[in-house]
């Protein structure tokens, strides 16, 4: 039984720009897959669809066998973690407080107001930070920090607050090659340990490959290419990347 299951699915915006058109997709639970495709493919429309960031003109979402609905989707949310490609940090915080804000949702709103948590949730924050190898700057605030210790903390307010699923829209597309390979081996590590299931919207078809189980490639809002990673070569990217 998948994890996450689109049928149909359909986003046309103001204009007519059709970004999806009838996308049908399967996602196992605890699969690494990837998704390809050039820019204006409807690869971010696709995960924000997903998150309930976006609102679908037509077609199905089912996430853990149930229908995603307005009554559905708040708890769709709290069992999803979001990584964006800007990190979406407060400058001003330290990495810890970043990392708590994971938790804003799951907190009694009043103290959320506060910015007031829990000893127990301070030290979960503080494992997650373990987690992606920044204990060490916990206090630091995160503008002090390089672009990948950045998506590192961005990866570990994602994952304190225990998801399903993980959504990564462009997590590395503004890293250099080595904080990039480090930033997908930590979702890979997280992905294989907490049994997590990720979706990463890529445009370097090498990391997708190294990292990922299986590869989308979408191109005009449709679905082109549905493989294994192993299986990928330069004739399917080609279907994507003309």
């Amino acid at each position: 039984m998948p994890l996450l299951e689109i049928n149909n699915l359909k986003k046309t915006f103001e204009g007519g720009t059709e970004a999806l058109r009838g996308v049908n997709l399967k996602i196992k639970k605890g699969e690494f897959l990837s998704i390809l495709g050039p820019s204006g493919s409807g690869k971010t429309t696709l995960m924000r669809s997903v998150n309930g960031l976006e609102n679908i003109e037509s077609g199905n979402i089912f996430f853990d066998n149930k229908k995603i609905n307005e009554i559905y989707l708040p708890e769709v949310q709290k069992k999803t973690g979001m990584i964006f490609q800007d990190f979406n940090l407060v400058n001003n915080l330290s990495a810890i407080n970043n990392v708590l804000t994971g938790l804003l949702n799951s907190s009694s709103k009043f103290l959320s107001m506060l910015y007031l948590f829990t000893k127990e949730q301070k030290l979960e924050a503080l494992k997650a930070l373990e987690t992606v190898g920044l204990l060490n700057k916990a206090y630091n605030r995160v503008d002090e920090l390089s672009g990948g210790q950045r998506q590192r903390v961005g990866i570990a307010r994602a994952i304190i607050k225990k998801p399903l699923l993980l959504l990564a829209d462009e997590p590395v597309a503004s890293l250099d090659p080595t904080a990039a390979n480090l930033v997908m081996s930590l979702l890979k590590k997280i992905n294989k340990e907490f049994n997590i299931t990720i979706i990463c919207n890529l445009h370097q078809v090498d990391l997708a490959a190294k990292y990922s189980d299986r590869i989308v490639g979408l191109l005009d809002g449709e679905i082109k290419l549905d493989q294994p990673s192993s299986k990928i070569d330069k004739i399917n990217i080609n279907q994507i990347y003309r």
